[in-house]
């Protein structure tokens, strides 16, 4: 659980610096974390892909990366029939809207602040989206924590922001990151030994990577890519590799 840890305490430290320091991010400073976190995302996701790629040999690889982009192309096709992006960007949307209405509050004084609101608005935005469930799962079955890695990063500066509206709730928001995500990276160890001996965890490792990859063009502003819709890969990729490569 090294990278919910690690996530958590960022919050915190975002938070506080927040509250102590105020949002001293210049957009040319922003711009720079931007490229960085673009870099380090890419990076992570090309580490995961890479470990799937050349776990089992060349012939092996090709046929996860096969299983992978069919897992991308059928789970897309999925997430988007249930809506799955369609749900989030509306869960993105109430967040922003909250955001502005704090922020307005904030400019009337202090005691207008609503700090429930900014408790389940960092919640919500913390929690909800596909890096805060790679990121545990790569963890509890790798003990890999890169993405989470980028995503303290993400989380840190955000509550930075957020306190200057919120006040000091957004800081409690790291309690329900600590346990949803730990959660994850605890069933995750659990379905690890079935994943292993089955050889199926290089699947999951080659379609994870792609997505976060991905990741990396939302980060950047460079195109909007409905990642939530391909969520439902990372169930479909190990059950096409036990049918496939049958071990």
């Amino acid at each position: 659980m090294t990278g919910t840890w690690v996530n958590t305490g960022a919050i915190v430290a975002g938070g506080l610096a927040g509250l102590a320091f105020g949002n001293l991010l210049s957009p040319a400073i922003q711009q720079r974390l931007r490229t960085g976190l673009a870099g380090l995302t890419t990076y992570a996701g090309l580490s995961m892909v890479w470990t799937g790629l050349q776990a089992g040999g060349y012939l092996t690889g090709l046929r996860q990366l096969g299983i992978a982009l069919v897992a991308l192309s059928v789970g897309g096709l999925m997430g988007h029939l249930l809506g799955l992006q369609r749900r989030l960007n509306q869960l993105g949307r109430f967040v922003a809207s909250r955001f502005r209405q704090a922020s307005t509050a904030a400019a009337a004084g202090p005691v207008s602040r609503d700090p429930v609101a900014g408790f389940l608005t960092c919640t919500l935005l913390f929690c909800v989206g596909p890096m805060a469930i790679l990121g545990p799962i790569q963890d509890g079955l790798e003990g890999r924590w890169q993405v989470l890695g980028v995503k303290s990063l993400m989380d840190g500066f955000a509550t930075m922001g957020f306190v200057a509206a919120y006040g000091w709730s957004p800081i409690l928001a790291a309690g329900p990151v600590l346990l949803y995500q730990g959660a994850i990276t605890l069933a995750a160890q659990r379905l690890e030994p079935l994943l292993a001996a089955q050889d199926l965890k290089d699947s999951l490792n080659i379609t994870g990577g792609f997505i976060v990859v991905t990741i990396t063009l939302i980060i950047l502003e460079v195109r909007k890519v409905p990642l939530a819709d391909y969520l439902p890969a990372l169930g479909l990729a190990p059950l096409l590799a036990h049918w496939w490569l049958g071990r």
